[in-house]
């Protein structure tokens, strides 16, 4: 094997381990999120109900329900002003 080959081969193991590297910050880095993500779904959880007493997609359908039960009591509130609550 000639200089060359070897320096072309050198190069090539520097861009590999440069990209590896990237790779594996940018893996760090979504490791890092996840974490974030998964202790603000605990959070909201906890806060939510105790843990344990119902599963998480029972909570959040809960809350959708209260919402949807504000949005209706919030309506019949301006409707009963005279407002049109569909109206832009």
């Amino acid at each position: 094997m000639d200089g060359q080959a070897v320096r072309g081969l050198e190069a090539e193991a520097l861009r590999t381990g440069r990209t590896l590297a990237e790779h594996s910050q940018d893996l760090r880095g979504i490791k890092a999120q996840q974490r974030a993500a998964f202790g603000n779904i605990d959070s909201l959880a906890d806060a939510i109900g105790a843990p344990g007493d119902r599963s998480f997609t029972q909570r959040l359908d809960s809350i959708e329900g209260e919402l949807g039960d504000v949005k209706r009591l919030l309506r019949a509130l301006a409707r009963a002003q005279g407002l049109d609550p569909d109206a832009e």
